[in-house]
């Protein structure tokens, strides 16, 4: 298991969007050989998660990282949501990641309600504790496993695109046998790398993004975060539980190896990221958020930080596209940010290998839809995770009435406290679809129990899956796995690779199937 580096992340820098020097150089663009068809930049969850689907979808995959090799990020997420292991099922992972994490079904909030996530209706009906770098660990033994090229210590210089593909250039600290390089004075060499396809998963501060010359409007929505992985001399009575008191609120969490996770902010106390902080600091938040510290001591490690709500207005520009953190940025409150970027990965992988495999009807239509998908549900994060976070430092009479009224809401009505775990899980996450679809389309497909196994183990495959009736009215084309209803129903879905209904209907609709194949996969 790789240890947390203790460290606040690392930026890209600020990167030149043009360098008629190096990147016009053709002695400093890598051989046609080993040219990628997409170049992902950032190894966290998202660019891994991304990199291993393209690579295992066939597809050459260069994966830049500026850290070392074997340097993780700090591990401030921590939480796996239930649509996110779903999406790890349909690559065969959850139950790996499972087996290191400490599922939770409960969550308190404020003392006063309770949310019961066993009432999800998922295979996972529970919020998973894990942290961030158990997570990578994973998802990077996928991404080498797949073939994916790994190119650690490299940092994006500048990027530039034409209508065939995309250029980055790059400086390593070590260049050799990745391509023609040349040395620059301090040792460190220029190499650019050429690729049909970029992608930046680079972070808050990503050089992808600063490339593309994209804004990134928002501001600070909360500051001088306290963050630590503690012991506790007393267990405490629920697992998972924030609560806010005075001018605290805190938030503890299980990790299931004897650490808990507790975040904790207090109003009196903003001070700069860079300010020293120590575990005393975080057992009088929590002591005025619980009512008591727990008795926390041994701190593996402990970090200030400061959380942002910001959103870039594009998430692709030509052949170039934007994901997780680089795209967006939120709030703590929920655990969503990890979890929102990795389903961005999901949306975008499959679309972008359709792409570069020549499937879909309209190329530039299929891959709009990545920004037309998951923009709008980042913003929606944005909104929620916000509200969230606002609720628990509520401060003046007002602001505390209003909290207490929402509290009360999720405890007394069901539908409003299951709507609120469906959002904050992912689960009830969807898609539009067009005037007149079916209800099912654009929304997630539950894991079907079919005559040829489970739904999310057939799309380990990669491919659409067609649920038909067993009595073979209906027939999927090649390149399309055909499953079908262990009942006598009569309904037919086309299941997209992400496990969302890209087309359904009653009955057989042998026009609207045509349609819907030739749009998405370009089968008919």
């Amino acid at each position: 298991m790789r240890a947390p580096h203790p460290q606040q992340p690392l930026t890209a820098g600020t990167p030149r969007t043009t360098d008629p020097t190096d990147a016009t150089d053709p002695t400093n663009v890598t051989d046609a050989a080993d040219t990628p068809d997409v170049l992902v930049v950032g190894a966290g969850p998202t660019g891994l998660l991304l990199a291993g689907d393209l690579a295992a979808a066939g597809l050459r995959v260069t994966l830049v990282e500026r850290r070392p090799r074997g340097i993780s990020n700090m591990t401030r997420a921590f939480g796996v949501h239930a649509r996110t292991l779903e999406a790890l099922d349909a690559r065969g992972l959850a139950e790996e990641l499972i087996k290191r994490g400490t599922p939770v079904e409960h969550m308190d909030m404020f003392g006063h309600v309770t949310l019961d996530m066993t009432r999800l209706r998922s295979r996972f009906p529970f919020l998973l504790i894990s942290p961030q770098y158990e997570v990578e660990q994973l998802l990077e033994q996928r991404a080498v496993a797949e073939g994916v090229q790994f190119r650690y210590g490299a940092r994006l210089l500048s990027l530039r695109q034409d209508g065939s593909g995309v250029t980055a250039e790059l400086r390593e600290r070590d260049a050799a046998g990745q391509g023609k390089a040349k040395a620059d004075g301090d040792g460190e060499r220029h190499v650019a790398v050429r690729a049909r396809y970029l992608v930046g998963a680079d972070g808050v501060h990503s050089g992808v993004r600063e490339a593309l010359g994209l804004p990134f409007p928002g501001a600070a929505v909360i500051r001088s975060i306290v963050l630590a992985d503690v012991r506790l001399a007393t267990e405490p009575d629920v697992m998972l539980q924030l609560s806010g008191s005075g001018d605290s609120f805190a938030l503890i969490a299980p990790f299931g190896d004897g650490y808990y996770r507790v975040m904790g902010w207090n109003r009196k106390r903003q001070v700069p990221d860079t300010e020293p902080v120590d575990l005393d600091e975080l057992r009088t938040i929590a002591g005025e958020a619980f009512g008591t510290d727990y008795g926390m001591h041994d701190a593996r490690w402990i970090s200030r930080f400061h959380s942002d709500e910001r959103q870039t207005p594009s998430y692709r520009v030509g052949r170039v596209f934007l994901a997780g953190d680089a795209a967006h940025v939120h709030s703590p409150a929920g655990g969503q940010g990890m979890n929102t970027g990795l389903q961005d990965a999901a949306n975008l992988s499959w679309k972008l290998a359709a792409a570069l495999h020549g499937r879909g009807a309209d190329t530039d239509a299929l891959l709009d839809s990545y920004q037309a998908e998951r923009h709008p549900v980042g913003a929606m994060v944005l909104r929620s995770s916000g509200a969230l976070v606002r609720l628990a430092m509520a401060h003046n009479p007002l602001q505390r009435a209003v909290r207490s009224l929402a509290v009360r809401v999720l405890d007394l009505v069901r539908p409003a406290s299951d709507k609120a775990m469906g959002m904050i899980s992912g689960l009830d996450i969807a898609y539009r679809a067009e005037r007149g679809s079916h209800p099912l389309t654009g929304k997630r497909a539950i894991d079907l129990d079919l005559v040829e196994g489970r739904l999310y183990e057939l799309l380990r495959r990669g491919e659409f899956v067609l649920v038909a009736p067993r009595d073979g009215r209906v027939a999927a084309p090649r390149g399309v796995v055909a499953a079908h209803w262990r009942s006598g129903r009569g309904s037919t879905l086309l299941v997209r690779p992400d496990g969302y209904v890209a087309w359904a209907a009653e009955g057989p609709d042998p026009a609207g199937l045509h349609a819907a194949l030739g749009r998405w996969t370009g089968h008919a």
